[in-house]
């Protein structure tokens, strides 16, 4: 056991500067925005708020909004995926769980499944973190079409573009 020295001002802020070459922080007040424009549409009734779009290790994190029931997408992941439900509920049909309101799912690597918003659910936002690769696959596991985190750029480039934001709008999300 080593004798934990005592810090004389816990209060006071860090005084050195920070490494030169570190980000800036992203610190995102109301992540649920009012503003419409922010939500991307990724396809009918359903969009995705960009928080983090991590280029440099291939990572993005969103809140993904459903306005319908019904089935999202079938796809796996080759890294793991964690999600934290904040309206609504969802679960996958190769499980037999749901996900609900206050609901965290760890999403193992390798796993393929099909996001399903059932009957009776008006909205669903849910916060993911999708590390590498998103595979949209048939149910045979035969790759049909792909998201990462370049796509996600491009897809809020056009739409921040589209809607008066301007297409440097992303930049704020992208470290």
């Amino acid at each position: 056991m080593t004798d934990k020295i005592q810090d004389p001002d816990p209060r006071m802020p860090y005084q050195l500067p920070f490494p030169k070459d570190a980000q800036e922080e992203i610190v995102i007040p109301a992540a649920i925005p009012e503003d419409e424009r922010i939500w991307v549409p990724q396809a009918e009734n359903v969009w995705f708020r960009p928080l983090c779009l991590n280029r440099s290790q291939g990572y993005w994190m969103n809140l993904l909004r459903v306005r319908r029931a019904g089935v999202l997408s079938r796809h796996r992941h080759p890294q793991g995926v964690h999600g934290w439900v904040l309206k609504g509920r969802w679960h996958y049909l190769e499980h037999d769980w749901e996900a609900t309101e206050g609901s965290y799912v760890y999403e193992p690597p390798g796993e393929t499944h099909t996001l399903v918003v059932p009957d009776g659910v008006d909205e669903m936002i849910t916060y993911f973190q999708v590390n590498g690769v998103m595979c949209y696959v048939d149910p045979y596991g035969k790759v049909l079409g792909y998201e990462d985190v370049f796509t996600k750029i491009d897809l809020c480039r056009a739409h921040y573009g589209s809607v008066g934001l301007g297409e440097d709008y992303v930049e704020r999300f992208i470290r």
